[in-house]
Formats: C-alpha cells, structure tokens, sequence
C-alpha cells in the first residue's frame, strides 16, 4: 500500500511539473524577437500604436520587438497570419473593431474566428464615434431625429466609409435599436462620407469624433450624440445616443492578441507588461498626447469584450442582409 501510495504520489508531481514547466516557459522570451503584425500599411493609428507597444516591450521585457505589416483584406490578412502561428508568445497582433470584430461578422469566410483563434493579452484605447446631421435637417436631438425618420420611413439616407465597415454597422445598429427605416449610401472614405453630409446628398452620418470636429465647430456640421455608452468627458453636454434610444454604443477599440493555446504565464506577463506601461511612463504619455482614450483590462475581460463584440455585429450583420464576399 505504501509503495502504491508513493508512486502514485510522484506520477502526480510529476504531471504537476511537467504543466507547470509547459504554462510557464522560465526561458521566454530569449530565442527570438517578438514580432507584433499590423494588419494595415505604416503610419495609420495600427501602426503608431505598435510602435508604442514594441518600444515599451522591448524596454520591459528586455527583448527585441520587430513590428511587422501586413496589409491587406481589410485587415484580415494580418489577423489570419497571426491566428496560424505558433503559440509560443513570440507572434502578436494589434488588433481593433474591424480585424476582431466586423471582418468576422461581415465575411462567408474570414479564414479565422477571432473569440477562438485568439486570445486577448489586453485592450489599449477605445474611440466613440459621433452622430452628425445637416443643419438643414430640422432635429437637433436625437429624440427628434427618431420622430422625423419614424415620420418619414426610408427617406433619410446614411453615409459611411465603405459597406460592411464600423461606420456603416453602427447606423445599422441605430436603424434596429430606434426602429426606423434609414438608407445606407456608401462612400470610399471618412472624408468623401463627411463631405457628402456637408454638401446635403446624404442627412447624417456616424463618424469619427476627432475627424467631425472642426466641422462641427464650423457649424458645417450638427451633433446629436456621441455612440459611447456615457458622455464624454471633453464633451459633457452632448448626451450619449443611448440616453434616447436604449440598448444603443458602439466604441472603435485596439488592443494586443496572441494566437489562442498560447501558455497562459506568457499572457500573463505580456497583460501585465501592457498595463504598467498605461498606467504609468512614455507609453502612456504618448497614447494620451495622441487623444486616445485609455482602456485597460485583464485577459480574460478583453477575450469575452472581443467574443461579445463579434456576435453583437454577427447579428447585426445578419439582420441587414450584409457581407463583404
């Protein structure tokens, strides 16, 4: 009974170790540089704050960091090269809305799943966007928009930055949480979607807030609401859209993903990494003078934000008959 006893003992220290020692590889990261895929060409917001996080890293891990772009597919390219890598901790991806969250919802075939392909190491910023109108559009709130687009069903017409995108998903949203009939008219870019607004061909539009601004200011352009779940802080008298019509946010996010299986002490250490550096020192002095909104989190809360956020624009996709192939 005794010799059962003991060698049952050392076959469960030894699984013990041998788990121990495959979640927490003592040795990472020393046989290689880390390399960080922006799914998007150089100097867009991916690319920026990639280079903020390799500086960092490099400085906290004591490791080289190569940023790496791979453009293409709206960023799908990216995010597929990163999803087939070793899960080693030594392939992460700047994810954001389009690559972890729409690409999915909107795509037959992505070529990955971004809630099981992916694992969350931690979200970075968040960004609201902003309901704007015509000034000849006669609401200035957006109880008042809901009434006139209920009053006049399909008449009002929405721009966007392109079909299948955050800006076209997010009036989408606005048409299924409000209940009204809008129609959605496609440009090629934020500016082309901005300008079709000012110029009266098309009544509102959701757009980013730092790029509406000036217009805004100008009297170019009205502000109903921000999408953000609450007011912002810089704006604190244009109400949030959910204050009117309830159920209603959308928020534009980045954030660092590995591929999913990757050891959990890796992720540990990488979450932990990111989070110093936001809470304190150049990164997050960067991120700040940059106007972005810091978002920190847990591993675990960015994995279950990035699941919710796909099935929420998986549904929302469905409903409006959308897909980009």
């Amino acid at each position: 009974m005794r010799e059962r006893y003991f060698f049952s003992a050392l076959t469960a220290l030894l699984l013990a170790t041998a788990t121990h020692s495959q979640s927490q590889p003592a040795s990472w990261p020393d046989k290689q540089p880390i390399r960080i895929i922006v799914p998007a060409g150089p100097g867009g917001p991916n690319d920026v704050l990639a280079r903020l996080v390799a500086q960092h890293l490099q400085s906290s891990l004591k490791q080289s960091i190569v940023v790496e772009h791979r453009p293409g597919a709206g960023g799908g390219i990216g995010a597929r090269t990163v999803a087939a890598a070793v899960p080693d901790g030594y392939s992460l991806l700047v994810g954001n809305t389009a690559t972890l969250a729409v690409i999915p919802a909107v795509s037959r075939n992505p070529g990955y799943d971004a809630a099981k392909d992916f694992v969350g190491i931690a979200k970075l910023i968040e960004a609201e966007q902003v309901l704007v109108v015509a000034p000849a559009l006669p609401v200035h709130s957006v109880t008042e928009l809901v009434a006139y687009a209920k009053a006049n069903p399909g008449k009002l017409n929405f721009s966007s930055s392109g079909a299948g995108n955050l800006t076209h998903l997010s009036g989408e949203l606005f048409k299924v949480k409000a209940a009204v009939d809008m129609v959605h008219v496609p440009y090629k870019s934020d500016a082309e979607s901005a300008t079709a607004v000012v110029g009266g061909q098309v009544q509102l539009s959701f757009s980013n807030t730092a790029l509406m601004q000036p217009l805004i200011n100008d009297g170019k352009l009205r502000a109903l609401g921000v999408t953000s779940a609450t007011r912002l802080k810089d704006l604190p008298d244009l109400p949030a859209i959910a204050e009117s019509v309830p159920g209603y946010g959308v928020t534009s996010f980045f954030g660092i993903v590995a591929p999913a299986r990757t050891p959990p002490a890796i992720v540990e250490r990488l979450n932990k990494a990111l989070n110093d550096g936001m809470a304190a020192g150049e990164m997050r002095e960067s991120i700040l003078n940059l106007k972005w909104a810091l978002a920190p989190s847990t591993s675990q809360e960015f994995s279950s934000f990035i699941a919710a956020e796909q099935q929420k624009w998986r549904m929302i996709a469905e409903q409006a008959n959308i897909r980009i192939d």
